[in-house]
């Protein structure tokens, strides 16, 4: 009988993060500066981020050291399970053979802390006293606040507004290690009291939470700015994912035909597909689909250029795919996936037709939720469910085609703390929200002109 779990030592953690920048055939434009329009050096991000992480962020070398301090602190969940969903291959009767690496396990429950424990390692060895950060569903925000009391640093959370609603828990979770939550738009910084203004009731934004951040690290001297996606370095740290996957398939005596991964910012996605990528650029031949929800539908709808990683202008811009930096997301239970651009790593990926994207409507993947929590017991959180919608359905084409493949995907966190969501869905309250495309187009027509 094959294993249903596949579990590697201690021992077995990776030592090092893969750069897929030293594998890419064409690498993303620069970040320009937001005044200047000219590209950022290491001066420009000094002041709100340690100089490591930023050598991190430029760097092209293939493969970076990761500190003994980070690896005692990744010990307490990694290596994480890899499972072969046997269940759920028996509810779809289907052919392939489908594995999930579950990064529910870890303190915060989700795969976030495998980067918030490495920025706060190099903040404190810079000598930083405080941090910054933004979140949406609170994946984000509790990771930080979490690897912020390991490393006995104050972190200050600006939590989307609709999500600080909807999440009461993950709010409790991040004061419970420590950290202030404070709703965004919030009245603490200029860019929460602008938002305020024009909208009291605004249901605030992802890239409205980061110019927040953004702003109170810039105006204080203690303080620096964390992101818990989007950047090159937030994705490196993710690949610790990817990399034990490859070891747990080869004990199974398998190779992944597809690898899929939900994608708001690109950090999930990047962290399971990159280490799988490595071997594609040496020949191997593996398809990478990046899931996303038909209500922010950047990479299926949004355009290839020049754009703010938030909504007030503060941060460099970035080549990425983009629906707008004022783009207002409806207020969907995947809160993770609500934001208006993507990593320009995954957008240059999926540019020049390396990875493939999908989205996905919120009703069909908390469909696909409830199969899976039925068959193989955990529920998973509604970003994640995008990832199971797509497997599901890649598995039942290979059942039409009779054909037996292997499909893996990153179960990124666990739901328990997204019950509301679930009784919302189970109640049928929810409704499926595909944003209009003259919105989209409204919003791209802001779009600065490089």
């Amino acid at each position: 009988m094959a294993d249903t779990k596949i579990l590697l030592s201690e021992k077995e953690i990776p030592r090092q993060w893969y750069n897929i920048m030293a594998d890419m055939p064409q690498l993303p434009g620069p970040p320009l500066h937001p005044a200047t329009k000219k590209p950022v050096g290491p001066d420009d991000l000094s002041a709100i981020f340690p100089m490591a992480l930023i050598e991190q962020e430029m760097s092209a070398e293939r493969w970076i050291t990761i500190p003994d301090e980070v690896l005692d602190i990744y010990a307490l969940w990694r290596p994480t399970p890899l499972y072969r969903a046997k269940r759920l291959e028996a509810v779809l009767k289907t052919p392939a053979h489908i594995y999930y690496k579950y990064e529910g396990v870890s303190p915060a429950g989700s795969h976030k802390p495998n980067t918030a424990v490495p920025q706060a390692y190099y903040n404190k060895k810079a000598g930083i006293t405080r941090i910054a950060t933004e979140t949406g569903a609170g994946q984000w925000g509790s990771s930080m606040a979490l690897a912020g009391k390991m490393f006995g640093l104050e972190v200050a959370v600006y939590m989307v507004r609709v999500s600080y609603d909807q999440k009461p828990y993950r709010k409790i979770a991040m004061e419970t290690w420590g950290a202030t939550v404070n709703p965004s738009p919030s009245s603490l910084t200029n860019s929460g009291r602008k938002a305020l203004e024009a909208d009291p009731d605004s249901p605030g934004s992802l890239g409205l939470a980061i110019s927040e951040a953004v702003e109170d690290a810039a105006t204080h001297s203690d303080t620096n700015y964390a992101l818990g996606s989007v950047l090159n370095h937030v994705l490196l740290h993710q690949t610790v994912i990817g990399q034990e996957a490859k070891k747990q398939l080869a004990i199974a005596g398998e190779y992944p035909d597809i690898v899929i991964g939900c994608c708001g910012g690109g950090s999930n996605f990047g962290g399971i597909s990159f280490p799988f990528l490595f071997d594609e650029a040496r020949g191997k031949k593996v398809r990478a689909l990046a899931v996303e929800p038909a209500s922010c539908p950047t990479l299926s709808k949004g355009e290839f250029r020049y754009d703010f990683g938030d909504t007030a202008g503060l941060t460099p811009l970035m080549m990425m795919y983009t629906l707008g930096h004022d783009f207002m997301p409806p207020g969907i239970h995947a809160g993770g996936l609500r934001y208006h651009g993507d990593s320009p790593l995954v957008s240059q990926l999926c540019r020049d037709g390396l990875i493939e994207a999908k989205a996905y409507r919120q009703l069909a993947c908390f469909e696909a939720a409830v199969i899976f929590a039925r068959s193989e017991g955990i529920i998973p959180a509604p970003e994640t469910s995008h990832a199971i919608r797509a497997a599901i359905d890649e598995a039942l084409i290979c059942k039409e085609e009779g054909k037996e493949k292997c499909i893996l995907f990153n179960l990124s966190g666990h739901g328990y703390l997204d019950l509301a969501a679930y009784s919302d869905y189970l109640g049928g309250k929810l409704s499926d929200y595909e944003y209009p495309e003259e919105m989209i187009r409204k919003s791209l027509s802001r779009l600065p002109v490089i």
